[in-house]
């Protein structure tokens, strides 16, 4: 160097470090760079304000131009950072960026530098800082750049874990360098994807970057990641950490097993994937995607697109949260989809949104989780699996946990379906083992309780899954909290529950073993790393073939480090063997030379005999051989010189001596060495094998070697011999050492069985060398090893040899011949030494390998398996026998359990060929799974005997046929439970119960002796009793085996529960298998009650029963046995239980047991476990010995049993009401058996008993007929003749005593049956009840279609019967008739022509009058009486002087029998309760008793209309409000009540008494407001409720509500409607709706009620004019002030312009009213406050309606000064005149306006004649002043026409109408109702009534219209329009004409005649007008006729009567409208 720069150097120090570090001169920067570094080294303190000075110029210095001044720069950096801490954090954004910018294309060190400085920075916790750094430093063009940016990620990864370095950053960096075009680069990102996949798991990183890759790549990366093993430890801490815990790392460097401790510490734990993904918004998407259109769809396809739109959506990893409380209402009504795919996508979707959003989705997890859990109940495979899966997903998210869920899984565990209590345990199980010990501490208590509940559970599998919980509660937190509950269990569930657990434990700890070894290598291999922290390390380094891990140099190394592995792996599948202390023995010997030999030997052995042995003379050798042999065997203690020795004898004379003497002398001494050491060295074996094998294949020397092998084998066990030898044996290249070694190992085989052999590898042996080989008799000896084998494995050996060529194949089955398969009784003759203390007894069966599986286990086998394509279900099937046969069909259990649940879903397969295939699979894999196959098959064994149920027999084949493959892999004991379940189950078949039987039997005859077999034996018992003959026979052969196989003991412990033919089979079995008999007969003294009955049974096996009370009957009473005869003894049992009653009812619940009754009306013979429940029934209410004789198998105790129970009828009225349905069943039961006697015996007992219950007033319920009647029916066709008379007359007694309209449905099912007897009674049946009870049946008269139908039978008696019975219908219904015989052949009509002229030739010989004619009479007396509607409709009833019973009942309501014994009629002339006693019934009783009150409370009704006058109508007048309050309340119940199936009668009752009430005025004014209100808000409500057109006459209960609603808006005080209406238009409170809130909002329903609210208020609105004088209007103004103050202006501007329909409605009242009293209406807001502040709303519409209304000039008076001529009339009781005259002048106003008008000209002036007739002195013309003189003149004309029409008797011949011509005004038109009351009958009887069931329907059912002839004409129309009535002007058109058209206008005459002659004209009902309203309104109107009770008597007025004549013109123009004539004008 030159003094110059020297000298500039030496200046240059002087200067500031700025200056320095960034001089020109490259020199001084690069001395600057040492200086700083050694400076930062020097410094200590991380504070030191120096660093803070220097941190500002790296990022200038580490981009220098010159590469070694950046070098040391770079130096400088590293030292700086090592002094520096955390606050040096602030430079490092800039820094790093220069470093990416200069220094990765650098030289290799300075990259390794630069790297270094990265990693440094990482140190100071500037993370986020390196990575944006390496975000750019990835995107450099230059690939050589990349690679180290890679790298450097990598290591810091690697070494400071992803706890420091976040995974999530670099996951996001990796996919655009997987495309990258530089191969280096592709190949670190690999690596760094590997090193990924160690710290955070393989799944996340697969599912995360999977997709983002090309496929190549992806095989490549799978192909690594096998590789990645262990987790993962931190080797290298961040500053802070590491200044923290100094001391720490101190101890556990020092400390030896520090490391693995640590590990086990710190593993850290998997990085959830959850938080490395990005949350996606799936809202958005959702609602683009018509998500909301498509689940209101109403296919269920696109219902079902939409929500797997939703599914899809949610399938994301993470979903960013929302507002999701609306999907999720949306999915849990999918949820219950009637459609399985809908329901199973939504489910799926709930799951996805539950992983996607976790914490987030926890509200709705709660929401939905009773929805899923009930829909557990479910058997479809795919939803119950769905279900499953998105409840564990709902937990595993941690969306629930215990603590929330304990109150729906209480719910849930008490649900009727036991599928749901089992699941939801299951769940529950599942919950428990995936949370941690503090949350199930703080729940166990309410679980623990759960399950004891479950563990009594009747399901097993619920019991089951109760186990399953506890144990997983134990395994979690201890047996602690379970030993308080497990003390009350009893000891077979006690034991089953502590195995259980412990067999959980087990897993447990094994479990944890496993993972501490795991983890302590992950602790090894780090600290290794550790070691080279700061060797740069590439990512690439992580893939198979470039990885720099340090590998043993010489094989010899890499094989110890092998066979050190496997015998770990052997000392971990025998623990005894290797003690833990001991090291691993050394295997491989070491070389050593002669002369080292020599020299250990020392004097062991003499020195010339050593020399001798190297001699070349053969003669010396063998004479040495001989000393050395002498010597040996003269040694002490061998066991030291044992190596030695063989070492010298593996030298000299070496395994190479060519002597054959020599040869088996040195073989002698080694097997000598080997037999007698105590521990032969496993060097030893290795040293001597090879040489021995080769002696093996010389013929003299062979037995020498084979038995040292033998001894080697029992030295140091057979297993390591063999396994050194399978080596030699390949690979040496003499055949015979194959062949022969072969040989030696079948005698090895034989001596020591295979216990100790790696059998995988023996196999292997022989199928790919040895009988691959091209030697016959290597060949022949690998057969005879495989036959050695066969002994010990038995045939699964075959499995293993499947491919090998026939011909070896069947010499093969020779071999095995020879050595048949032993078992466990092929003992080993020879044992191991070293295992002599702890000998193993492994089974040779499991010693065959298995394959683990799991891996060929893909999620797309899985999946293809559900495929919809039958193909690929098919080929997934073929697939899975594939693998069995890839697998020797010997597999692992692992990862098996999702196979066996996507095979289940097979089972139920629509093509039956592959439910054949998937149970043949199954049968594969059982037997390939061995025992295993019970637990990893998740119960499908349930499934699978499911396909017993099949009808084909192929099907059943194959079942029978996996069954057996199941019982050889698990024992039989292990199938019993699945198997009794089976054959509960009714599914199955009588072809399955039998081959199920068949095949129990089978296999209970290969066992001799089996304690479970007793589990069957019930289930076969009741089989016993079967109906098919086959399956009696099969059970019976199988109780026979089970005796068999069953101790004494136990099956006479299981007797108790038998019953039936099978208890004597028992019992006639049990003599020959015990000394039952002997027994009997030895005792002389006492004996046992047990034994005493069996006793009784052995000699009468026919009794059933006895067992039940033969425990407790004799017990101490001592009877010598053998005095005893079966009667004898039966009679002291009897007397036993005499003293009890007869039939013990205190806990019977009848109403329970009628709840389970199917009803139905056609019969279907009783199953078994019908008969099983009655039974138990019998015994459980019925005495002992009554219930014995009566289940008994003998005839003639049952008719005994009969014979009790008719003796004591008449004492046992009550009881017997209570047990009736029993009885019933049991009757139904015989009735089914062929025991005429029997049968006799009952239809004897049965008139008395239902007479008796006559005498009761009591009459079957709908269950007990439902039990009884469609039995009765079916069996009425006997083939013997007297037993089908006695049913005949029981027929009509029943028919009598339970009510012919109910009745005649079972009867007309009747007509169906396949019995053509059966068919002739019933139709007889039918003509009797048409003959006596017309009356009632006449609504079901459409079936005598069905009787007529049968008149074209072939079969003669039918035909006449058919043609007899129609023939009375023809006598009752005359020419009706042929309206209900349907549609009938020719021949057929003629044939009922003749038998009609034959029954009316009949009736006229017996004087019975003409056929129909007492019908018509009958509607005559209807007419005059008005009986109540309900009763026409189909409910008269017969009367019952039952009064006494009645008044008795309410007395005393012991035995609950009240319900049933209320009479059925109460109806007589005088009632026979009072009044008030009737209004208690209907408030307190049960519906229908209610309606024997509401039929009281009609009959007063009656009687007080028939007299207006009387005192009664007063009376009733003042309980009218008590008596509608209760029947307000009523309607809720009665409509509950029949929503749960019950008939609707008491609903019409109701109905019918309210309409009662409200057609009489009185009354009906006399109905408080409240009251009103609530009756009103009733009746809207079940309008609109959806349920109610799906009730029993649903249609006709919405016609009835209609015109019932119409009957109170016509009658009730109007104030009072008003004023309630207004209210009603407010929202209504949500609890008052009757039904639970369906898919519709509370908005929206109530928008429908407020719809039906304003329909109602237009019906009084438009009659507002003709009854202003009759309502308050100060209340109504108060009203509609109230209802607009609540509102406020705010709120009235946003609805007025949202055309709000209410607030629209109450501005057209107010509206109305003005226009109606004009200016005068201010002086009726008394009760308004009109002085408040600010001025109340009303005011300003008033005033509003007076401006438009004056401007429009329609207002009545319209001069503002003027006192309004109805100021006094609304406070006045009698008006002026002058209000008269100006309402004349208005009226006559309105009729000019209509004469005007083309279309109404003809009206008006028929209308103002008739007012020039009433009211002479009135001049008309005054009126015309101002009109035209034409228009006079027409007046004039029009009015002479009209005078002269009226004198011709005529009315005007037309009304031009603009509605429907007047040819759809017939009486069929649906959309009118009768047009008089006159023609309702043909009108009724043809049903041509508007039956259309809209709730908002005003309609009338067609009972009610028979009110029509009471004289009530009622016009039925569909509600109409809403339009405000403001703009509906007087001047509307006559839209139409209806029925009460004519009465409307009398009655408007004559109230106008009688306010004429009061001298005030007070028109209460414009002429036409109302009616012409209403009908605009299409609302029904019903007046009055003539002499309705609320017009005053025109004589008491002091009025002239009616003018008749004057309407006597109008009433013959009615008559021709009504007969539809109406010809044009």
């Amino acid at each position: 160097m030159s003094s110059e720069e020297e000298k500039l150097l030496k200046e240059a120090k002087k200067l500031p470090w700025e200056d320095r570090l960034l001089h020109k001169n490259w020199k001084v920067r690069n001395e600057a760079n040492i200086d700083l570094a050694s400076l930062c080294d020097s410094i200590t303190d991380p504070k030191d304000s120096r660093l803070r000075e220097i941190a500002p110029f790296f990022r200038k210095t580490v981009a220098d131009s010159n590469a070694p001044v950046q070098e040391k720069a770079l130096d400088a950096l590293i030292a700086f950072l090592k002094a520096a801490d955390a606050d040096a954090g602030r430079y490092a954004k800039e820094v790093c960026d220069a470093i990416v910018a200069k220094c990765l294309t650098g030289r290799p060190k300075t990259v390794e530098k630069a790297q270094a400085a990265f990693m440094l920075w990482v140190e100071l916790e500037a993370v986020d800082v390196f990575l944006d750094s390496m975000e750019k430093a990835i995107k450099n063009k230059v690939a050589k750049a990349v690679v180290p940016a890679i790298d450097v990620m990598f290591q810091a990864l690697s070494e400071f874990g992803a706890k420091v370095v976040p995974p999530k950053r670099i996951l996001k960096m990796l996919p655009e360098l997987f495309d990258h075009q530089d191969q280096n680069v592709r190949a670190s990102s690999k690596g760094l994807t590997l090193e990924l996949c160690r710290w955070i798991g393989k799944d996340p990183v697969k599912s995360i970057l999977f997709e983002k890759m090309r496929d190549t790549m992806k095989k490549e990366l799978e192909a690594e990641l096998v590789n990645v093993t262990g987790t993962a430890k931190p080797s290298r801490k961040i500053r802070s950490e590491q200044d923290r815990e100094p001391e720490h790392e101190a101890v556990s460097e020092a400390a030896g097993p520090g490391p693995v401790e640590e590990s086990a510490d710190n593993t850290p734990q998997e990085i959830d994937e959850y938080e490395l993904v990005d949350p996606v918004d799936i809202l958005t998407p959702l609602e683009k995607s018509g998500f909301w259109d498509g689940v209101k769809a109403t296919k269920w396809s696109e219902r079902k697109e939409a929500v797997a739109e939703l599914t899809k959506l949610a399938s994301t990893k993470k979903i960013a949260p929302g507002d999701f409380t609306e999907v999720c209402r949306t999915l849990k009504k999918l949820v219950t989809d009637v459609n399985i795919a809908v329901a199973v996508e939504a489910i799926q979707a709930v799951g996805n949104l539950a992983r996607g959003l976790r914490t987030h989705f926890a509200g709705s997890s709660r929401f939905l989780l009773t929805v899923l859990l009930e829909k557990l109940k479910e058997k479809k495979p795919a939803l119950t699996e769905s279900l499953t899966q998105t409840l564990q997903a709902m937990h595993k998210a941690g969306c629930l946990n215990l603590a929330d869920i304990v109150e729906d899984v209480k719910t849930a565990t008490k649900n009727k379906v036991p599928l749901v209590r089992s699941l939801t345990l299951n769940w529950v199980t599942f919950c428990i083992e995936t949370s941690n010990k503090a949350v199930i501490l703080k729940v166990h208590k309410d679980y623990v309780s759960i399950c004891m509940e479950c563990l009594n559970d009747g399901t097993p599998d619920v019991r089951d899954a109760a186990f399953s919980a506890l144990a997983a509660v134990a395994k979690s937190v201890g047996m602690r909290p379970l030993e308080r509950s497990l003390e009350k269990l009893d000891d077979v569930r006690k034991k089953k529950l502590s195995e259980m657990i412990a067999g959980s434990g087990a897993a447990v700890s094994a479990n944890t073993s496993s993972a501490a070894v795991q983890n302590s290598g992950g602790g090894v291999s780090s600290t290794e790393v550790s070691e080279g922290s700061f060797v740069r390390r590439s990512a690439a380094s992580m893939l198979s073939g470039k990885r720099p891990v340090p590998v043993a140099p010489a094989n010899k190394k890499g094989a110890s480090v092998k066979s050190g592995n496997n015998k770990k792996v052997e000392g971990a599948g025998r623990p005894e063997t290797a003690k833990l202390t001991e090291a691993p023995e050394d295997i491989e010997p070491a070389e050593m030379s002669l002369e080292e030999i020599e020299s250990r030997l020392g004097s062991l052995i003499q020195a010339d005999t050593v020399s001798q042995l190297k001699s070349a003379v053969w003669k010396e050798r063998l004479e040495a051989i001989s000393l050395l042999k002498q010597q040996v065997e003269g040694i002490q203690d061998l066991d030291k010189s044992v190596e030695i020795l063989i070492r010298l004898l593996c030298a000299v004379p070496g395994w190479n001596e060519k002597n054959v003497q020599v040869q088996q002398q040195v073989i002698e001494i080694v097997t000598y060495l080997a037999s007698t050491a105590s521990k032969l060295p496993k060097k030893c074996v290795v040293l001597c094998l090879l040489g021995i094998s080769e002696r093996v294949a010389d013929i003299k020397t062979r037995a020498h070697a084979m038995k040292c092998l033998t001894t080697f084998s029992e030295s140091v066990g057979p297993g390591f011999v063999f396994e050194r030898l399978y080596k030699i044996m390949k690979e040496h290249k003499n055949p015979k050492v194959l062949s022969e070694g072969l040989l030696w190992m079948v005698s090895a085989v034989d001596d020591f069985g295979v216990s100790h052999l790696k059998l995988k590898d023996l196999i292997d042996l022989c199928k790919d060398t040895g009988l691959q080989s091209s030697a016959a008799a290597t060949r022949n000896a690998t057969i005879k090893v495989l036959g050695a084998l066969h002994k010990f494995v038995g045939p699964d050996i075959k499995g293993f040899l499947t491919d090998v060529k026939p011909a070896l194949l069947s010499a093969l089955d020779a071999e095995y011949e020879k050595n048949p398969f032993e078992g466990t009784s092929a003992i080993p003759k020879k044992t191991v030494k070293a295992l002599e203390s702890t000998s193993l007894s492994v089974g040779g069966l499991d010693g065959l390998p298995r394959e683990d599986i799991s891996g060929k286990i893909t999620p797309t086998l899985l999946k293809s398996l559900e495929s919809p394509d039958w193909k690929v279900r098919l080929e997934s099937i073929e697939a899975v026998n594939k693998i069995l046969e890839e697998a020797n069909k010997r597999i692992q259990p692992t990862g098996t359990g999702e196979l066996f649940g996507a095979l289940r879903g097979r089972l139920y397969d629509s093509n039956k060929n592959l439910v054949m295939a998937t149970l043949t699979t199954i049968g594969g894999v059982a037997s390939a799974l061995g025992p295993a196959v019970e637990k990893a098959s998740k119960g499908i064994l349930s499934d699978i005997l499911k396909c017993l149920g099949d009808n084909k027999k192929h099907m059943r084949e194959s079942t029978l046929s996996t069954l057996d493959a199941w019982n050889a892999a698990v024992h039989f004991d292990k199938m019993v439970p699945y198997i009794t379940s089976a054959l509960i189950d009714t599914k199955l078949g009588a072809e399955g119960r039998k081959d199920l039987f068949d095949w129990s039997s089978r296999q209970l005859s290969g066992l001799s002796e089996f304690s479970d077999g007793v589990h069957l034996l019930k289930s076969a018992a009741t089989a016993m009793m079967d109906k098919s003959s086959d399956v009696r026979k099969a059970a019976e052969g199988c109780i026979g085996e089970i005796l068999r196989v069953s101790g004494q003991e136990i099956i006479e412990k299981n007797l108790k529960d038998i019953q039936g033919p099978a208890l004597a089979l028992i019992l006639e079995r049990i003599k020959p298998y015990g000394s039952f008999q002997e027994s009997l007969e030895s005792s002389k003294g006492v004996s046992t009650g047990l034994a005493s009955k069996t006793n009784a049974k052995v000699v009468k096996s026919t009794s059933n029963g006895v067992t039940k009370h033969g425990n407790r009957a004799v017990t101490s009473r001592a009877i010598p046995t053998k005095a005893l005869r079966p009667e004898t003894m039966l009679s002291v049992q009897d007397i036993a239980v005499q003293s009890q009653a007869l039939l013990n009812v205190k806990d019977s619940n009848k109403e329970e047991r009628e709840r389970m009754v199917v009803r139905r009306f056609k019969f279907e013979e009783p199953r078994i476990e019908q008969i099983q429940d009655l039974e138990n029934d019998m015994m459980k209410y019925f005495r002992e010995d009554l219930h014995r004789r009566l289940l008994s198998t003998d005839f003639k105790k049952q008719v005994d049993g009969l014979e009790m129970l008719q003796k004591a009828l008449p004492s046992i009225g009550k009881e017997i009401i209570e047990v009736l349905d029993i009885l019933l069943r049991w009757f139904v039961l015989q009735f089914c058996k062929s025991n005429t006697t029997c049968l006799l015996k009952v239809l004897e007992f049965l008139p008395e008993l239902f007479e008796s219950l006559k005498g009761e007033a009591y009459a079957l319920t709908e269950s007990e007929a439902a039990i009884f009647l469609p039995c009765l029916i079916e069996k009425v066709g006997h083939n013997i003749e007297k037993v089908r008379e006695k049913m005949r007359e029981l027929a009509k007694q029943i028919v009598q005593m339970y009510s012919a309209s109910k009745s005649y449905p079972y009867i007309l099912e009747g007509l169906r049956s396949k019995n053509n007897r059966t068919r002739i009674e019933c139709v007889d049946l039918v003509g009797f009840l048409i003959d006596h009870h017309g009356a009632e049946i006449s609504g079901q008269l459409k079936s005598l279609q069905i009787v007529a139908s049968l008149t074209a039978e072939r079969d003669g008696e039918i035909r006449k019967a058919a043609l007899n019975t129609l023939a009375t219908g023809y006598k009752i219904l005359g020419e009706d008739i042929w309206r209900y015989v349907g549609k009938l052949t020719e021949a057929q009509k003629s044939m009922l022509d003749d038998r009609f002229k034959w029954k009316v030739r009949e009736m006229e010989k017996r004087r019975e009058g003409r056929p129909g004619e007492a019908r018509a009479a009958l509607r005559r007396s209807v007419r005059e009486n008005a009986p109540d509607v309900a009763e026409q409709s189909g409910e008269v009833s017969q009367s019952v002087s039952g009064s006494i019973f009645a008044r008795k009942n309410y007395g005393q309501p012991d035995l609950n029998m009240e319900r049933h014994l209320m009479p059925r009629v109460l109806g007589g002339v005088t009632g026979p309760t009072n009044w008030n006693e009737a209004l208690d019934i209907i408030s307190f009783g049960s519906p229908e008793q209610s309606v024997e009150g509401m039929k009281v409370v009609c009959h007063e009704l009656t009687q007080a209309t028939n007299d207006p006058e009387g005192s009664l109508m007063d009376e009733l007048e003042k309980d009218a409000d008590r008596l509608v309050s209760c029947l307000a309340n009523k309607v809720a119940k009665t409509f509950d009540f029949s929503l749960t199936g019950a008939s609707s009668r008491s609903c019409k009752y109701v109905l019918n008494t309210l309409m009662q009430t409200f057609q009489n005025k009185r009354l009906a004014h006399a109905v408080k407001e409240s009251t009103l209100d609530n009756l009103i808000t009733e009746l809207l409500l079940w309008l609109l409720d959806e349920r109610v057109p799906h009730m029993d006459d649903g249609s006709q209960l919405l016609k009835a509500l209609n015109v019932l609603m119409l009957k109170i808006l016509d009658n009730a005080d109007r104030t009072s409607s008003f004023v309630v209406l207004i209210n009603l238009l407010r929202p209504l409170d949500p609890s008052r709706w009757p039904s639970p809130a369906s898919n519709e909002t509370f908005a929206a329903r109530n928008q429908k009620f407020s719809d039906l609210v304003v329909k109602c208020l237009i019906k009084l609105t438009k009659v507002l004019q003709s009854t202003i004088y009759d309502v308050d209007l100060d209340r109504i103004l108060q009203s509609i002030h109230v209802y607009l103050q609540e509102l406020g202006m705010e709120e009235i501007r946003r609805r007025a312009g949202a055309d709000d329909k209410p607030l629209r409605m109450v501005k057209t009242v107010l509206h109305e009213l003005v226009k109606l009293r004009g200016a005068a209406i201010k002086g009726h807001l008394s009760l308004v406050p009109i002085d408040m502040k600010p001025q109340p709303i009303i005011l300003a519409y008033i005033d509003l309606n007076l401006e438009t209304l004056a401007a429009a000039r329609m207002l009545t008076s319209t001069s503002p000064g003027q006192t309004h001529w109805g100021d006094s009339g609304a406070n006045n009781p009698a008006p002026a005149t002058n209000s008269a005259d100006a309402q004349l002048k208005q009226e006559l106003a309105a009729i000019f306006k209509k004469i005007g008008d083309k279309q109404t000209c003809t009206i008006g002036l028929y209308e103002l004649y008739r007012i020039t007739q009433l009211y002479p002195k009135v001049d008309i013309f005054a009126q015309l002043q101002n009109a035209s003189e034409a228009f006079r003149t027409y007046i004039r004309d029009g009015l002479a026409q009209m005078e002269k029409n009226a004198a011709a008797g005529r009315t005007p011949s037309s009304l031009p109408m603009s509605t429907p011509p007047p040819a759809s005004l017939t009486a069929s038109s649906p959309e009118f109702a009768p047009l008089s009351p006159v023609h309702t009958n043909s009108a009724n009887d043809s049903k041509s009534l508007n039956t259309k069931s809209d709730p908002t329907n005003f309609t009338l059912p067609p009972s009610y219209t028979e009110d029509n002839r009471a004289g009530n004409a009622i016009n039925t129309r569909v509600l109409g329009s809403e339009n405000a009535l403001a703009d509906q002007r007087n001047e509307r058109v006559m839209s139409g004409v209806t029925s009460g058209t004519l009465d409307a206008i009398r009655e408007r005459m004559k109230s106008m005649q009688l306010a004429a002659a009061a001298g005030n004209i007070d028109y209460g009902t414009r002429p036409l007008m109302s009616v012409n309203d209403s009908l605009n309104l299409g609302l029904s109107t019903q007046t009055r006729p003539l002499d309705h009770p609320a017009i005053e008597n025109p004589a008491q007025g002091g009025v002239l009567p009616m003018d008749e004549k004057a309407l006597s013109g109008l009433q013959a123009r009615m008559e021709r409208l009504k007969s539809g004539a109406l010809e044009p004008l």
